[in-house]
């Protein structure tokens, strides 16, 4: 089972690296470190899933589903004004929400 806490979109291709190292420079978590002939992905769990990687990775060794992680839940209630510190989302409402509160007409939160 996905656990979206540990578990990330993150996949990392060593035998594509060219070890150019700009993962490690635009990484906000410092997910990849400097290895010897290629770039570490040293605290995979750490990553936000924003795909600064990916998108600056010129061989294609990293891949990540951005739009799915912590990064884009907080960008989303940031756009929307709700605070993820709170109960504004409530993830369609109903007895199972993301509050367990029953809620009434509220939108769902993605």
């Amino acid at each position: 089972m996905f656990d979206s806490y540990t578990d990330t979109t993150l996949k990392f291709y060593p035998d594509r690296c060219i070890n150019c190292l700009r993962c490690t420079q635009v990484c906000p978590h410092g997910v990849f470190t400097q290895g010897n002939d290629h770039a570490e992905l040293a605290y995979p769990a750490s990553c936000m899933e924003c795909g600064a990687c990916a998108l600056n990775c010129p061989v294609q060794a990293i891949t990540v589903q951005s739009g799915v992680g912590c990064a884009w839940a907080m960008i989303s209630a940031a756009l929307r004004g709700k605070n993820m510190d709170s109960c504004e989302c409530s993830c369609g409402g109903g007895e199972d929400s993301c509050c367990g509160q029953q809620e009434k007409k509220a939108p769902p939160c993605c």
